[in-house]
């Protein structure tokens, strides 16, 4: 800044004098609320779709719902939905897709742009940024900003917070954060940070999320901006997730649910109800509690919105829009994708009931661009597995406008089903029971067999496998399958292979950066339970 004013102050016109318009200097950003909410905005940079994003100095981070590189990279194609990618997959993408996390321990301190270290742990360095921008609005006058105002604006910022956080701990285990404003330019504690217990993650956790289910505006006039209704949802999940050794969790959990019961219910329209649901006609309908917006004219770029490019990994590149009479595909008209570096296991898909609606969202058969028809006969060598087609194809261009849906109802009724034989350990209530049976009807089923829910042990397995079903490529299964200590197994049952590890190993830059300052930084974590999974997935 001094250089530019130096510039124009010593120009070779003769009556061309500095005007300054404005200050940027430090203490006095933000200070009106428009600046305020701005300012904000920053929390939700992480949670978009364009392919980087940059909010600390260094190259451009994948957020966490961009499908080359987010939670559909580390927690479904890492799980029992998606093969091996052999045939169509290579560096990383092999590696991921085979549960292998050795190979993390070289990831860079950034992004490359060829995607071959997908390092989410940079976050950390956001989390501290997020702890700043809470300080400062924390701080924030109130004749500038009414106490109304600033809670709302708080509870959206330590929701944003509260996934960071939750899907840190979901990719590594406990990470090192902080969450103390006065610590945030304290050079010593951000160098000494050492991994919290998992009491102390979720204790993290629950308390941004609780807040934000206090607090976050109950209605946005913008599409896609966070509300109470999804912290509530966010918090039960949480809940469910971390009950069996948190007290009181399941209890909040459920209340969770009750907060939001009457408001959303299941999209039954059109054909196939599983699968118009996400169709751009039906954006924001009456089960979605959340979405990531998306425009169909976005390419990626963070100047023109959140594009849905999971048809780019999931579509091979030499697929046809149009079989060789002419007629189109269910490609149409997109053509191609860039490679199908995410399939749905073979295995995988003969779970699902044959009359299943859901199964018809995933292709077992496709032309190609020369006019070869690939059937499952060539799965292991001119594919790995069948094609997602969950969000189908509606426009030409490279990317979908369709939503990114980050909370269903149909999440909420199993997530209620399974808090409540958590919590009670017994045999399911009918009000959990018909939870699970009103998605399963959705879905052309009917409803569960007398032996599913004749047990605590039974309904679970029951909802697990519904569950898979349900959510497959929403980001939610090695999660689900860790909550009920079956990811070792589980996927061993489809990749043929047992997952090197529970959790992705930090990098060894952290590790060594934390020797260097006199802190030893565990590289790995595992939940307690693990070692018995493991065992008896490799014993299969």
């Amino acid at each position: 800044m001094l250089m530019a004013m130096a510039v124009m102050m010593t120009g070779c016109e003769n009556n061309f004098d500095a005007k300054i318009y404005g200050s940027l200097m430090q203490g006095q950003y933000p200070s009106t609320e428009s600046e305020y909410v701005s300012y904000m905005m920053t929390c939700y940079m992480p949670f978009n779709t364009t392919f980087t994003y940059t909010i600390n100095d260094g190259t451009g981070m994948h957020g966490w719902y961009i499908a080359t590189g987010g939670d559909i990279r580390f927690f479904d194609s890492t799980s029992d939905i998606m093969a091996p990618g052999y045939s169509r997959c290579n560096g990383e993408w092999l590696q991921l897709s085979k549960a292998d996390y050795e190979n993390c321990i070289h990831y860079w301190r950034g992004w490359v742009s060829d995607d071959s270290s997908p390092n989410h742990f940079m976050k950390t360095a956001e989390i501290t940024r997020f702890t700043e921008i809470i300080s400062v609005l924390e701080k924030a006058p109130e004749e500038v900003l009414s106490s109304e105002k600033k809670n709302s604006l708080l509870g959206e910022a330590r929701l944003c917070r509260g996934m960071m956080l939750y899907y840190l701990l979901h990719v590594y285990g406990p990470v090192p954060v902080i969450l103390d404003p006065a610590l945030v330019f304290d050079d010593m504690a951000q160098r000494t940070t050492v991994r919290p217990t998992l009491e102390q993650m979720c204790s993290y956790v629950y308390d941004d999320l609780s807040y934000a289910a206090e607090n976050a505006p109950e209605i946005q006039t913008d599409k896609g901006r966070y509300t109470r209704d999804y912290a509530r949802f966010c918090l039960m999940r949480h809940c469910l997730n971390e009950g069996s050794h948190m007290t009181g969790y399941y209890d909040k959990g459920l209340q969770m649910f009750n907060e939001l019961k009457g408001k959303y219910e299941l999209f039954k329209g059109g054909a196939n109800p599983c699968a118009d649901l996400y169709k751009n006609a039906n954006k924001f309908n009456c089960e979605i509690i959340m979405a990531v917006s998306c425009d169909p004219l976005a390419d990626g770029s963070p100047k023109h919105g959140n594009a849905n490019i999971l048809s780019m990994c999931t579509v091979p590149w030499d697929a046809s829009d149009r079989d060789p009479n002419g007629n189109p595909t269910v490609f149409y008209p997109q053509n191609g994708g860039w490679q199908a570096f995410y399939n749905v296991a073979k295995k995988f898909y003969d779970g699902f009931e044959d009359k299943d609606l859901r199964k018809r969202l995933i292709v077992t058969e496709w032309w190609t661009k020369s006019g070869e028809k690939i059937t499952p006969n060539d799965l292991g060598t001119k594919w790995d597995g069948y094609i997602c087609n969950k969000f189908p194809i509606e426009t030409s261009g490279s990317f979908q406008g369709t939503d990114i849906p980050i909370a269903r109802w149909a999440d909420a009724l199993l997530m209620f089903a399974e808090l409540s034989v958590r919590k009670t350990n017994a045999a399911p209530s009918a009000d959990a029971v018909d939870a699970v049976n009103q998605v399963r009807r959705r879905a052309g089923l009917g409803d569960l067999s007398g032996s599913d829910i004749s047990s605590a042990e039974g309904f679970l397995n029951a909802i697990l496998t519904e569950r898979g079903h349900e959510l497959f490529y929403e980001g939610c299964r090695k999660i689900d399958l860790i909550r009920f200590n079956r990811y070792a197994r589980d996927t061993k049952k489809v990749k043929g292979l047992v997952p090197t590890r529970q959790y992705v190993p930090l990098p060894n830059y952290a590790i060594e950066a934390a020797r260097a300052n006199g802190c030893e930084l565990d590289q790995y974590y595992t939940r307690p339970d693990w070692d018995f999974d493991r065992s008896q997935a490799q014993g299969m």
